[in-house]
């Protein structure tokens, strides 16, 4: 019993000196709302000052502050480069902070039903919006080609919506969720009058981006400094690659950290390079000198370095021909994967199956390696 009070007594004091550090005044409802008010005569996304964004804004000041701080270089590097593209598509600068509550700017973090990358897109979208994946790339996790897919998709978004409100609420639900909703609602088109109508998730996310948005916002009055260290990613260039290379190879060849590579370069899910001459790398500026200045003897040690290897790399295919497959009887996810040269998890991602099960003239979407011959 002792021994419980006292780590009672420990706990309670570390949660006191974590709040000791918080300035009470950001808890203050009149100082949240004169600042929402602030912010709203800067964007066209209106912010309502509402019981649920009150909530969510208070609980991120006691939840959230310790990752954005921990994650201020990785703020600092990718919230200019969010701006950018924004801007050059004519989306208000605030769309910036979507990214931190899709993936906690993770560019390879991948959800439970497969969305991927920064901007968290699913399958389907991504290819509708010009990204590509195939067995070496997945552009969704490529920062500044999925940064530029999502403010094509979020234009496309608000021509239907007309709303900026309603344009986050459909990212995350989808158009059809906020068609239904307003159905539903009784014609109403305005996200907080529709909100009761709406799923629990989607319901929420409007707060988590308002709260998000709002601290960042006032990053020095919540004690972040944004913006005043250093960007920890050296400045950068792309470089179109002729021939196939591995990450190790630049490594190696240049003596440069194959992490540093990476973390550049994570649409590349393999660390390998197709060398169809339509790829990119990025790389660091001195780098890049360096990869022009011996680009013809850094292809012949690639070449070399993939002759030594016992087993053959995976075939390239590129995910453009789509086709429609009827179930026949007696078929399973196993052997169509099988027959067309592709895994079941593929079959179930690109046609959004949660279990193995299917039905005979169930139809599916298949991106095949091969085509079978019957």
């Amino acid at each position: 019993m002792k021994n419980y009070q006292l780590l009672l007594i420990i706990f309670s004091f570390f949660i006191s000196s974590a709040y000791s550090q918080i300035d009470e005044s950001n808890f203050n409802s009149d100082t949240i709302k004169n600042r929402l008010e602030r912010l709203n005569t800067k964007t066209p996304i209106e912010l309502y000052f509402t019981p649920s964004v009150e909530k969510t804004i208070k609980r991120y000041l006691k939840t959230r502050l310790e990752f954005y701080k921990k994650n201020i270089d990785r703020i600092n590097y990718y919230l200019p480069l969010f701006e950018e593209q924004l801007q050059n598509q004519k989306i208000p600068l605030e769309i910036k902070y979507l990214p931190i509550i899709e993936s906690r700017l993770e560019p390879s973090a991948v959800s439970k039903v497969g969305a991927t990358g920064l901007w968290q897109f699913m399958f389907y979208t991504a290819l509708e919006n010009g990204l590509t994946m195939n067995s070496y790339v997945d552009e969704r996790m490529d920062p500044f080609k999925s940064t530029q897919a999502a403010a094509a998709y979020l234009n496309k978004l608000y021509k239907i919506h007309n709303d900026w409100n309603l344009v986050l609420a459909s990212y995350n639900a989808g158009p059809r969720t906020i068609s239904r909703a307003k159905k539903k609602s009784g014609g109403y088109t305005n996200y907080w009058n529709m909100r009761p109508f709406l799923p629990s998730e989607t319901a929420n996310y409007i707060p988590s981006f308002i709260a998000t948005m709002y601290i960042l916002e006032f990053a020095n009055e919540h004690g972040i400094n944004i913006y005043e260290k250093e960007k920890a990613i050296l400045n950068t260039e792309k470089i179109r690659i002729k021939d196939k290379i591995a990450f190790e190879h630049i490594s190696s060849f240049f003596d440069y950290s194959k992490d540093s590579i990476n973390s550049l370069n994570p649409s590349y899910i393999h660390g390998i390079v197709p060398g169809n001459n339509k790829n990119e790398l990025r790389l660091p500026t001195k780098l890049v000198d360096s990869f022009i200045m011996r680009e013809e003897e850094f292809y012949n040690f690639a070449k070399s370095e993939f002759d030594k290897r016992e087993k053959p790399l995976p075939d390239l295919y590129s995910i453009d021909s789509k086709l429609i497959y009827k179930v026949k009887y007696g078929e399973f996810l196993g052997k169509i994967a099988r027959k067309f040269g592709v895994k079941v998890s593929d079959l179930k991602r690109w046609n959004n199956l949660k279990s193995d099960n299917i039905r005979e003239n169930q139809k599916l979407i298949i991106f095949p390696k091969r085509i079978p011959k019957n």
